[in-house]
């Protein structure tokens, strides 16, 4: 689901039950979707973890606080208070962070690359979550008959492939729905769930958190084994920030304190009843829950669930990319918007294909839901490390806290973070490093863009001419004059285009109105159209233009210069040339990068998508000319 901008900027706010019903469906459709696997992980022959009464009881006492700890109490009360101009998630944390310790560059710069750090993690997540959630749900068709296992990989990758090529369809019509399958999906959690704890009572117990204590305390060092399992219970719980711009901190606290919690809770506990009533349910005790005449329509309804859970994380890695476009993280990419109502249903084709290769690939490497469910934890526990870390900074500089009272916090949620850190991390070798992987990879390329963008515009700042001497040297009538506007898209406004003295050397002609124009995006998600941009007299026939966006805004430059009419610059749409300067990365010797960065930025600068198209500029008004920049 997402939210239309209003003119301030700010996403509109829609009535709290439709935002509360539509939180339910995109914000907790991964945790909704941990039942299917998570018990059934913890008692492994691998965790070491024995299944008797107490056991269970211990391990579902520990779920349940967990759950509380973790997602109610950091995430819910204390994370979701962290709002940038209203949105969340990973970037928009980093940016407030940075804001906050605007006075120390190196350590700003250490929380800026933490944050990216964090951001690749996500798309191990967007990778892992579609294929542990469809798969676990079909594997519901074992239960039913075994003779149906051979069909679960062959099902499971059909349908996730379904998914991904409906993806340029948009999501508008279908999303429409995930409120009231998730609702209905949390209503049979606590419903199956609940009749079990009255068939077995005694799991209430579980409500008990000593119980929690002493079950981890006698595991000794096989703890960190059983907590790299019931990690999985806490597995989207990101979601609840990333999602805060979509639907507001209110909605998504009330979808969490009223259903999510409760449902889980008892379906945890039923699960947990039902294992003590008949240990042999072990095999699955989600789909054991539901009697036999039942089973199909679970299996179903499961699908339906985590289809709708994978569309969550895919919608968020679009998201994400184009935030870290926008920020100077990643090259352009190719953006299509597929609704003409809902500013935030986005498309990016490089995104969705590159997401669907690395889920089929991870289907067919790890083969099944428990295996995969060892690859599952490790990026999501580490990306709330540096949740952690980063609040830490917003708490204390930004909003000013006393020291003991962030630093007692942190240390708290720091300690818990290490825990199931560490639970994970010893499931490296069984497939944990397959999201840490993916993360390193993309952290290098986000990282070597960001360092190689700063490259580029040092040497175009060294090499080029000071604008203003420039042009206060032109004479009125050394050059044709074009009865046009021209508009010179630079990303140093005090140096000249190369594309202006091209258009000197070789065309030997001068526009009427010449706009030097600089496209800066903010670390906040909204710019107020007010503030959209800034517009300076230089010389007669010369204007700077400054056009501001934030990292959630949809990039419109047309549409921004109409609004240069009011601040006494009339830009005509129809007279109008955009010249733009593609460079062409020329890699040296030197003390810029290592020498297969420099070669990486130059590929990566080749294939990013072109201006025109990201800034939407009409194409019958654009020219291109190049120029080979070393760096």
């Amino acid at each position: 689901m997402s939210t239309t901008p209003s003119a301030s900027g700010a996403p509109a706010r829609q009535g709290l039950a439709a935002l509360t019903l539509g939180a339910i469906g995109v914000v907790y459709g991964d945790i909704g979707t941990s039942p299917l696997y998570t018990v059934k992980e913890v008692f492994l022959p691998a965790t070491g973890v024995a299944l008797n009464p107490a056991n269970v009881i211990g391990v579902i006492s520990t779920i349940i606080w967990a759950l509380m700890l973790v997602v109610t109490l950091k995430y819910v009360i204390l994370i979701l208070r962290a709002d940038n101009r209203g949105e969340g998630g990973g970037l928009a944390l980093t940016a407030l962070a940075t804001q906050a310790v605007g006075g120390k560059p190196r350590l700003r710069q250490f929380l800026l690359l933490m944050g990216v750090f964090g951001a690749t993690l996500f798309y191990g997540d967007s990778v892992i979550t579609p294929a542990v959630s469809v798969m676990g749900a079909i594997e519901g068709l074992e239960v039913i008959t075994p003779t149906l296992k051979p069909f679960v990989l062959p099902i499971s990758l059909a349908i996730l492939v379904g998914l991904f090529l409906i993806q340029r369809f948009g999501t508008h019509t279908v999303g429409k729905l995930f409120g009231p399958v998730i609702l209905l999906w949390f209503a049979v959690l606590a419903v199956v769930g609940a009749g079990h704890i009255a068939q077995q009572p005694q799991i209430l117990a579980a409500l008990n958190p000593l119980h929690a204590w002493h079950f981890l305390s006698e595991r000794g060092w096989h703890v960190f084994a059983a907590v790299g399992a019931i990690v999985l219970a806490l597995t989207g719980a990101e979601a609840l920030y990333a999602d805060m711009g979509h639907f507001g901190a209110t909605p998504i606290r009330l979808a969490w304190t009223v259903i999510v919690f409760p449902a889980l809770i008892l379906n945890y506990m039923g699960q947990g009843a039902l294992l003590i009533a008949d240990p042999t349910a072990i095999e699955n005790p989600f789909y054991r829950l539901f009697p036999e005449s039942l089973m199909l329509p679970a299996v179903a309804l499961a699908a339906f669930a985590a289809v709708i859970a994978s569309q969550a994380v895919i919608s968020g890695a679009y998201s994400m990319t184009k935030q870290a476009i926008q920020l100077g993280f990643l090259p352009r990419m190719e953006l299509r918007y597929t609704s003409a109502r809902e500013a935030g249903q986005i498309y990016m084709p490089g995104v969705n294909w590159a997401l669907l290769a690395g889920v089929i690939a991870a289907v067919l490497l790890f083969g099944n839901s428990s295996a995969l469910a060892g690859a599952y934890g490790i990026a999501v526990t580490l990306t709330m490390m540096i949740t952690t870390v980063l609040t830490y900074f917003v708490v204390r500089d930004g909003w000013r806290l006393p020291a003991p009272i962030a630093i007692g916090a942190t240390l708290l949620f720091l300690a818990l973070d290490a825990l199931l850190v560490a639970g994970c991390a010893i499931k490296f070798l069984d497939g944990g490093w397959f999201p840490l992987a993916m993360g390193l990879a993309l952290f290098v390329l986000m990282s070597t863009w960001a360092r190689g963008r700063q490259l580029l515009m040092n040497s175009i700042r060294r090499d080029g001419l000071e604008l203003q001497p420039f042009i206060e040297a032109l004479e009125p009538s050394g050059a044709n004059r074009a009865l046009r506007t021209a508009v010179y898209a630079v990303a140093n406004p005090d140096t000249v285009p190369q594309a202006l003295l091209h258009n000197l050397k070789h065309n030997q002609v001068l526009h009427e109105n010449n706009i030097i124009l600089t496209v800066m995006f903010h670390e906040v998600p909204w710019i107020a159209e007010a503030e959209r941009v800034e517009v300076a007299p230089l010389v007669p026939g010369f204007w700077r233009v400054s056009v501001h966006y934030g990292f959630m805004d949809q990039p419109d430059v047309p549409q921004a210069l109409t609004l240069c009419a009011a601040k006494g610059l009339q830009v005509p749409a129809f007279e109008t040339s955009y010249f733009l300067s593609r460079e062409t990365v020329v890699p040296t010797p030197g003390a810029g990068m290592a020498d297969w960065r420099e070669r990486l930025f130059a590929t990566m600068s080749r294939n990013a998508s072109g201006v025109a198209e990201f800034f939407r500029l009409p194409d019958n008004a654009v020219v291109e000319l190049g120029t080979r920049v070393q760096i």
